[in-house]
């Protein structure tokens, strides 16, 4: 047996009630063959992959806090600290009510790789609560994040671990938290990204991470002798990512035609407006039928409990898809779908949104397709940008640091290009991008010993 067959067998023993991490260990791992092929002794005697498959540590807690009606209610609250061969723990903090520790694990082990990409020297990490912010109050919400970030604290800091935002993790309940860690630390640091600008924040961080889809598929799409005008494509989602990748990919000359929510989609074939999008989405945090409701050209499709509500938008004759929404969203059957309607290039704005089966078709069926570790870098990205500016005391104007993300994620494009070429897998960019990030790693974890 390989000794990534080897390590695939231990790890699903060891994992055997966590299917979304061994989903992303076995994604990886079985794209790595190549690589560790050409160097299996020397990765087996240190147990490299052993070692990168199993975090540095796993923290569970119990997080009680009191609602508006003076009932105590207790959620439960991860952290896991992955890997941190080449910087401190990075990666964003998920408020949800399908958060468990093997949802943490796998969006953990992710951001190991991610990370890596950008170059920067950030570690891999991720965290968060099965706690669900939607119909919270304001007051309820500053109550859980308090108490979330009393026990949190223990763990973190600017030079050790550097969480973030994630679904339901936004400027409000950073400010929370960065505010009870103050308390605590009685120190003022950068140990939360994603911070409002009166405080440390860096601006174009809102926009990073759907920015950051744009420009790496616009240079993909550049390096197959195409261009983004006039292309038509379709996003999934009407979150922070989808809202603006969408713009970034209006603003390109193409014309977004779709997004949607956890309870439908719309189409729109005149093209999202992005105005009215935010205003429903970002000011009233109200559903996609306020958005058909203001937009005579737009179509409402509601979801039911049988079928993932936004799945319609792979029914769309398009270009490019873009999936922004959560993991598992893009199926078999949708990337059929896709093909058959033409589709070109499919990118993930969200982390792993499509199924290993999913991937395989497209790829198999000529569609450049690029993973969410590489993808969707541009978010965290911004926020090792967004710690260095901390670190510094300075902060750099839109310009500095969108000219700075788009450098980022053109060379990430090229980067796992090359990676995938020298493996003589050539426009396989899902391996491209495990094989480049984990080189790094490994030649940092090689260099510090067994650790």
């Amino acid at each position: 047996m390989s000794y990534v067959d080897e390590v695939l067998e231990l790890v699903k023993q060891k994992n055997a009630s966590e299917p979304e991490f061994l989903q992303a260990v076995t994604e990886v791992l079985n794209s790595l063959r190549p690589v560790v092929e050409a160097n299996e002794e020397l990765y087996r005697k240190n147990a490299i992959l052993e070692r990168i498959t199993e975090p540095d540590r796993q923290i569970m807690f119990r997080v009680p806090w009191v609602d508006d009606k003076g009932q105590v209610q207790v959620n439960r609250g991860f952290r896991v600290q992955f890997n941190n061969a080449i910087g401190p723990y990075k990666g964003g903090l998920r408020l949800h009510p399908s958060v468990n520790l093997g949802i943490i694990k796998f969006l953990g082990f992710e951001q190991i790789f991610k990370n890596s990409l950008t170059s920067l020297p950030i570690g891999g990490g991720k965290g968060g609560s099965d706690f669900d912010p939607k119909g919270k109050s304001d007051r309820e919400i500053m109550a859980f994040c308090q108490s979330f970030m009393t026990e949190l604290s223990k763990y973190i800091g600017a030079d050790v671990d550097v969480p973030a935002g994630d679904i339901g993790t936004g400027a409000r309940e950073i400010g929370f938290m960065f505010g009870q860690y103050k308390k605590i630390k009685g120190t003022f640091e950068g140990v939360l990204t994603g911070k409002g600008l009166t405080y440390g924040g860096s601006l174009a961080r809102t926009e990073a991470t759907g920015y950051g889809l744009l420009y790496l598929t616009e240079e993909l799409i550049k390096c197959h002798g195409e261009s983004m005008q006039g292309k038509t494509v379709v996003v999934s989602g009407a979150g922070n990512v989808a809202i603006y990748a969408t713009q970034k990919a209006q603003q390109m000359g193409a014309k977004v035609v779709t997004c949607s929510d956890s309870t439908g989609w719309i189409y729109d074939p005149e093209g999202i407006d992005v105005a009215l999008l935010k205003e429903v989405k970002e000011v009233k945090r109200a559903r996609l039928t306020e958005y058909a409701a203001a937009r005579p050209s737009a179509e409402y499709h509601e979801g039911n409990a049988s079928e993932r509500a936004g799945n319609g938008v792979w029914q769309i004759k398009c270009d490019i898809a873009l999936p922004c929404a959560t993991q598992n969203e893009l199926l078999l059957e949708d990337a059929k779908q896709l093909v058959a309607n033409g589709c070109k290039c499919v990118c993930e704005g969200a982390n792993m949104p499509t199924t290993i089966d999913a991937t395989e078709y497209l790829q198999e069926n000529g569609v450049w397709f690029v993973g969410g570790k590489a993808a969707n870098a541009g978010g965290v990205a911004t926020s090792a940008l967004e710690m260095s500016q901390n670190s510094e005391r300075l902060s750099w104007s839109f310009e500095e640091v969108d000219a700075k993300l788009k450098g980022i994620m053109v060379n990430i494009y090229h980067n796992i290009d090359d990676a995938a070429k020298r493996y003589g897998m050539e426009g396989n960019y899902v391996a491209g991008a495990n094989i480049a990030g984990f080189e790094k790693v490994v030649n940092a974890m090689l260099a510090q010993g067994v650790c």
